[in-house]
């Protein structure tokens, strides 16, 4: 965990990392997923598979639950701390071409992670991804949203940096967690034991859509071939629900899909 990554993966060519990213390059497997350091397996995948032709950046797509409602796709949730404008907007495509494949949503909404809804507010950088945005093609733009946006079904994309995406990832997984763990010991009291039980099987399923295990992983937009990235601490369960997502991508052609949109930029 404590090795640069991009090096690692040229000096360890017989990692499985990189062996598994190989075997997707050269055609023998259809598809990747790791629950290892998430740096090496973006490196693995980029230097060995390649970016999609007109992909500036790829970027990590994670699924934010949403009570009711579809996920929320968060992007980019890790894979480059600092961007440019112009890679926003690809993220924004291919946000959109992932949450129509994976979700069925036919027009998903993009929305621009800032400090203020408002056309005006936000740094430099976002003042012009938010102009770029407005005028591209093939996505639904909505404008700026916030962070407390992230987790309603008032949007379907949010667009960020690296950086950001993942501060805001790991703060809703806490949160999540903190949550969860507060109201299990406040309902845990033998005086409540009677309404715990009858609001069990409703506070459980909640607990199933919350928890990372039924989503399996994040996926790496923008290199050339399918690459799932699990959490470190993921479970049996976790790692059976990535390969299923790795299934969908490869049978949807993900890849290709990407391609087709940036192309048409």
């Amino acid at each position: 965990m404590h090795e640069d990554a991009a090096s690692s993966v040229r000096t360890k060519k017989d990692s499985t990392l990189v062996r598994s990213a190989e075997l997707v390059r050269d055609g023998l497997a259809s598809a990747m997923i790791s629950a290892g350091n998430t740096g090496a397996t973006m490196a693995s995948a980029l230097l060995r598979m390649g970016r999609v032709e007109g992909a500036k950046r790829p970027a990590i797509a994670t699924p934010i639950p949403v009570p009711n409602s579809t996920p929320t796709v968060l992007l980019d949730a890790g894979a480059n701390a600092e961007v440019e404008a112009a890679w926003l907007v690809q993220f924004a495509v291919m946000g959109s071409v992932y949450a129509r494949a994976r979700f069925g949503l036919e027009r998903p909404r993009i929305g621009l992670l800032s400090i203020g809804e408002e056309p005006g507010k936000g740094d430099t950088l976002r003042k012009e991804a938010y102009e770029l945005m407005s005028s591209a093609r093939g996505i639904e733009f909505v404008g700026n949203v916030e962070g407390r946006d992230i987790m309603t079904d008032g949007v379907d994309v949010v667009v960020t940096d690296g950086f950001t995406g993942n501060v805001a990832l790991k703060t809703l997984e806490g949160t999540m967690k903190g949550v969860v763990k507060a109201l299990f010991a406040a309902i845990s009291a033998p005086e409540y034991k009677e309404h715990a039980d009858a609001l069990m099987p409703a506070l459980l399923g909640l607990y199933s859509q919350f928890d990372p295990d039924s989503t399996g992983g994040a996926i790496l937009l923008g290199v050339d071939g399918v690459c799932i990235i699990s959490h470190g601490s993921s479970s049996a369960r976790a790692m059976l629900n990535g390969i299923k997502v790795a299934r969908e991508m490869v049978e949807c052609d993900m890849v290709g899909r990407i391609a087709e949109a940036l192309a048409a930029q």
